[in-house]
């Protein structure tokens, strides 16, 4: 096991690299000058000049490439152009809470799409199916900016239930664990997980049919095995594809949330690279990209790791 987790490892950096350049890459190929957000439209050139060669920018891309690769290295990624405060103190903020928005999400649509989802599978053809299927469809279909915007109509303008915008009261951006904080998140989390609960319950319907279909199961039966016995063999066989899915799909939340953040104020990496986008921020933009993306490649590398504690055959092949 300790062999398999070196050799992934080793893996993964080669990945981590190549994900820094393309997202340094892309954000320097991107239209509009960053030094507009420094200095004003009728700033002289010289004025213009001299700030450019104070944030480096006058240097060639590789030369460019390689102090940012060197500073993050070390752990600094940078001070933001438009407000000059460090980069990791607008990020370390925005990450918690887009964590916190990711895992409620997580926890709901993944909880609802492995029981619709195993429902589905076991009694296929039935009523139950079909709801579920349907409404596994119409998770992935409606888009989740939209749906934000309805929700928000219905239960904060009409019905005045829940708060519209922002992580607490009076859209303070520190997240507590305390009742008025959560209504805020109540909207936002219902939002964003209505896609992962319909993949997963496809997912979790696929494979949970094709188990029940093996001989393995056949013989479970025949044996007289209850149905609590049959049923925790065809969850420890689905565990790993279905956890495989799940890892894929927090990674997507974690990084895919900007619509969801901006629709709701949410004060997360989405709306933080909302704002640094328009404001053309290179160094916030950059730094958000690169740890979304470390994220990404630490929860892939987690997944491999669980997927081959729970099914050791991984390992062997």
């Amino acid at each position: 096991m300790i062999r398999y987790l070196i050799r992934r490892i080793l893996y993964a950096v080669p990945i981590a690299l190549a994900v820094g350049f393309v997202c340094f890459m892309l954000v320097q190929i991107a239209p509009g000058d960053p030094i507009n957000a420094i200095v004003p439209a009728d700033a002289p050139g010289e004025v213009v000049e001299q700030v450019r060669r104070d944030y480096g920018l006058d240097r060639p891309l590789p030369v460019q490439f390689g102090i940012w690769l060197a500073k993050v290295a070390q752990g600094d990624l940078g001070r933001s152009l438009a407000t000059g405060r460090t980069v990791w103190s607008d990020l370390s903020t925005a990450i918690g809470n887009t964590l916190t928005l990711a895992v409620a999400a997580a926890l709901l649509g993944f909880t609802l799409g492995c029981v619709l989802g195993g429902l589905a599978g076991t009694f296929r053809g039935s009523l139950l199916d079909r709801v579920a299927v349907g409404a596994a469809v119409a998770g992935v279909s409606v888009p989740h900016y939209w749906l934000g915007m309805v929700l928000v109509v219905i239960f904060s303008v009409q019905l005045n239930w829940l708060p519209a915008m922002g992580a607490g009261p009076g859209g303070s951006s520190d997240w507590a664990w305390d009742w008025e904080h959560v209504q805020h998140l109540v909207l936002p989390a219902v939002t964003l997980s209505v896609i992962p609960m319909g993949i997963v319950t496809r997912t979790v319907r696929g494979i949970v049919a094709e188990i029940m279909n093996q001989e393995f199961v056949v013989a479970l039966r025949g044996k007289g095995l209850t149905r609590r016995g049959v049923f925790l063999h065809v969850v420890k066989n689905a565990a790993p594809n279905t956890l495989a899915v799940m890892g894929l799909q927090l990674g997507y939340l974690m990084g895919g949330s900007i619509l969801v953040e901006t629709v709701f104020s949410w004060p997360g990496t989405g709306l933080l690279l909302n704002s640094a986008i328009f404001q053309r921020d290179l160094p916030v933009l950059q730094g958000t990209i690169l740890v979304l993306a470390m994220f990404f490649v630490a929860l892939n590398l987690a997944v491999d790791l669980m997927q081959t504690a729970l099914d050791p055959r991984i390992r062997r092949a």
